[in-house]
This record gives C-alpha cells, structure tokens and sequence, in this order.
C-alpha cells in the first residue's frame, strides 16, 4: 500500500503552482505568530525548568505547524483532545500567556488548580480538554464526545491529538473501531515525529506508518507533512467536512519531527545523532511559513524583531505575576471530584487541615 505524503510548501518558501489556499493573509500571519509565540514560551518555561522554578516542562518545538494549522482548520465549537504538545491551539483559540504560566506554575490561578503536571492543560471555555498524561486514553474519549454530537445532532466534531506511540496503545484500537462503526464525526490526528521518546517507529510497528491503520479500520486516512501550514489546514478542512456530512471519523498522520528533547528528562543525544536533528532544521515549519510571508510581503525582519521584543517582555511579566501568586487552597485537592463532597471527603480534607495546622510547611 504506497500512501503519499501530501505536501504544497516547500523547504524555500515556494507554494506549489497546483494548490490554491483557502486561507486568508490576515489568518496566514495570525498562523506564524501563533507559532512563533509558542515556540518562545517553550524556550522560556524549559529555561524555568532548568533554574528549578518550575517542575517539568515540554516543547514542541518543530511540530508546531500540526497544532497551529489544524486548529485553524476548525470551528471554534469543535472539541479538542490535545496531547501535550498541541500548546498552540490554546493560543489559537485566545488562551493568553498569562494564563498558560499560571498553568506552569500550578498556581491558584491555573484553571486546573495545579491538579496536573505542567503542560498538562485545557480550558472549558476554548473547548479544549485537559490533556491526561497517560498515552492514548483521550482517543476512545474524543470517539465518545464525538458519538454524542452525532445523537444530538450536532454540526460539529471532535479531534484527538496523539503521537505514533500512541498507535502501540490498546486505545487506539478500540477507539478507532468505535468510531468507524458508530460513523462519528472525529478526527484523529496522529503527530509522526519518529520517536515514542527514544523508541523509533522502526521498533514500534512493522507497518508503513500508522495511516494504514485507519483504513484497516474502514476510515479514510491521510498522510501530510506536517511541517507544511497550507497542508495541514488543507487536510484536516477536508477531514471535518467529510465529518459534519455524516460520513464518519478520518485518521491524519502528520509527518514531522521533534526538534527538541521529549521532555526535561530527556536526553535526545543518547538514541539519534546531531546530523538528522539538523536535516530537519530546514524542514522547519516556522521557516517554511516565514519564508512564504516575506515573499508576499506579509512579513519581515522589523515583524519579527517586535513580535519577539513584545512577546518576551510579556512572557518576562507573566512569570513575575505568577511567582507572586499564591499556591491553590489546600481544599482544592478534594473539589470537584464529585458534584457534592461526599462525608468521606469532609473528613480527609479536615485531617489534612488539622495535620497542616500542626505541622506547617517551613
């Protein structure tokens, strides 16, 4: 089975002569900033990270197209089951950055009252479900709530985030096949960036890549290089339409890379070498969509230099406000667990008080 990688944009820039895009210039440069900002708010919660501030931080640092142009691609109705490294649709969506160091910080203003691990968000407002650390859960559950749109007859999907560990995963499995069978409108967008940490796909399957797997499961399946804007955005319009129609769930894989390690307690240099973490360097999703911008004269140095001078400085502010923000209240470990705490609860939480009563934290 020969799936093609479907690609418009080249390494220099160039949009293929065949391809017409539909998106807007305005959306275009809204896609780059997007980008660019997550791409220095990484740099800046890694260094946190490094300096002991924070307890974990990830990048997605050259697979920020995937998030970016996919978020694009949809309704803001649309539910979305990111992974941890999909920041960039919060930022598509309107998260700010203050709110996404709160987040880091797990501090009382994080929506999610420091409950996760960094990088580890979401937002009921955005749609956006919290991401959940082990890999491959969220795929059944973005089947389900996509399952419920169709029941309630809803114009809208749902999309689900995933590595190609994933794919190793009982829940891809189940979740696809659910999905295939109940024809709901859902999406699954798997990120190929080579590696399941330090495991290479060469030593997770023995299929081409994991699109063949949708279509074993009766779905269609798309492979797109996923450092290409304009293809992603293209693909994944095309899989919500084949969605809201009624015709059931689509598989994408994205093929990209991971620039950066796998987390802060990752050492890449152990398991792949520096000459193919710099072949990938001029796949760059940034540069490629930056390149195209200049051509048409969307964007250029002076941009680039404010976007970075303003982002930096308000990233600078927001890590000041949330190193003065509070921790969350101790009785937020036993909140929203249950719509009414039960008696159980009341009486953990009141020993615990009592216990810090006693013995405060130095």
């Amino acid at each position: 089975m020969d799936i093609e990688t479907i690609s418009y944009l080249d390494v220099e820039g160039k949009l293929s002569p065949a391809f017409t895009p539909t998106l807007t210039d305005e959306e275009l440069v809204k896609g780059y900033r997007t980008i660019l900002i997550t791409r220095l708010v990484d740099e800046r919660m890694i260094t946190l990270q490094r300096q002991g501030i924070i307890t974990f931080a990830m990048s997605s640092l050259g697979e920020e197209a995937c998030a970016v142009a996919s978020a694009a691609a949809l309704d803001p109705k649309d539910w979305m089951y990111p992974q941890y490294r999909e920041a960039g649709i919060m930022f598509w969506r309107g998260f700010t950055i203050q709110d996404y160091v709160h987040h880091m910080f797990g501090d009382a203003q994080d929506l999610i009252a420091g409950r996760q691990m960094p990088n580890h968000f979401g937002a009921r407002a955005l749609n956006v479900v919290t991401v959940s650390s082990p890999i491959g859960t969220k795929i059944p559950h973005a089947a389900g709530c996509a399952y419920a749109m169709k029941v309630l007859k809803e114009k809208t999907v749902a999309i689900c985030y995933f590595g190609e560990g994933a794919s190793s995963e009982g829940d891809f499995h189940a979740g696809l096949n659910f999905a295939a069978v109940r024809k709901a409108p859902v999406i699954f967008f798997c990120r190929n960036n080579g590696y399941a940490i330090s495991t290479p796909c060469s030593r997770q399957f023995a299929s081409d890549g994991v699109a063949p797997k949708g279509i074993g499961y009766g779905m269609p399946a798309y492979r797109v290089d996923g450092n290409d804007f304009f293809a992603v955005h293209a693909i994944v319009s095309q899989a919500r339409k084949y969605c809201v129609e009624g015709n059931g769930p689509v598989l994408i894989e994205a093929m990209t890379y991971r620039r950066g390690a796998h987390s802060t307690s990752d050492d890449p240099s152990l398991y792949r070498s520096d000459e193919e973490v710099k072949k990938w360097e001029k796949k760059d999703p940034a540069l490629r969509l930056r390149l195209y911008l200049e051509a048409k004269g969307l964007w250029d140095d002076q941009k680039e230099k404010e976007l970075i001078d303003k982002t930096s400085e308000e990233i600078t502010q927001a890590i000041n406000i949330a190193k003065n923000t509070p921790k969350p209240p101790l009785k937020s470990i036993f909140e929203n667990v249950y719509f009414e705490m039960p008696e159980t609860l009341k009486q953990e939480y009141e020993e615990l008080h009592a216990h810090n009563e006693y013995h405060p934290s130095p």
